[in-house]
């Protein structure tokens, strides 16, 4: 765990738990001796990042009650700007405005990005900085969509950790299934083609 990201999440309450649970000397080194990179973007968190096509993005509200909101779109619709900073386009939705409104009283954001083919995840943590209005928005929008952006949403990242894959149950996108499933079906038809063969040859021996 890098040592800006344990740094923000290792609250006086945290540590207090921990050393009642007995992991507090376990994770001491991180905010001691952890990796001090731990809000730059490097190579294989932009690959990772870019290649995702949704995410959870958590907000607090002015009441302090958290709200988790799933954000999709095609793969690369979020994007890496520089070495701490992503950005998406905010796409019409349902007018609700949740997420927005709270980002008016509190610009932090936590964000888990998953591969559950491949059992990894990345947690972001950092603050929201919002352009309003479509021309805003453009140079972020996804290539091809129908759907009119409202805002850019720009993140700059404050930690990010590779969290743990134990306990990520498997699951697969139709994408990351259809290689596997074409190769079935030429399997299947080769398989089809070699039993009419052999029913042919069976009928002509009769």
């Amino acid at each position: 765990m890098p040592r800006a990201f344990s740094k923000l999440t290792f609250t006086p309450a945290v540590l207090t738990h921990q050393e009642r649970m007995g992991s507090a000397k376990t994770y001491a080194k991180f905010l001691e001796s952890g990796p001090v990179q731990g809000h730059e973007i490097r190579a294989a968190e932009k690959e990772f990042i870019e290649a995702r096509d949704g995410f959870y993005q958590s907000t607090v509200s002015e009441t302090g009650w958290p709200y988790v909101q799933y954000r999709g779109g095609p793969a690369g619709f979020l994007r890496v700007l520089d070495a701490q900073t992503i950005g998406y386009a905010d796409l019409s939705g349902n007018k609700q405005y949740i997420s927005r409104g709270n980002l008016d009283g509190n610009d932090r954001v936590a964000l888990i990005l998953m591969d559950y083919a491949n059992q990894r995840r990345l947690k972001i943590l950092g603050r929201v900085e919002i352009a309003e209005g479509a021309a805003a928005a453009a140079s972020l929008s996804p290539e091809g969509t129908q759907t009119p952006a409202e805002r850019a949403v720009i993140i700059k990242v404050e930690g990010l950790d590779w969290n743990c894959p134990s306990h990520i149950t498997p699951r697969f996108t139709e994408a990351e299934l259809r290689p596997h499933l074409n190769e079935l079906g030429q399997q299947l038809a080769q398989l089809q083609a070699e039993n009419d063969r052999l029913k042919r040859e069976l009928e002509n021996k009769k």
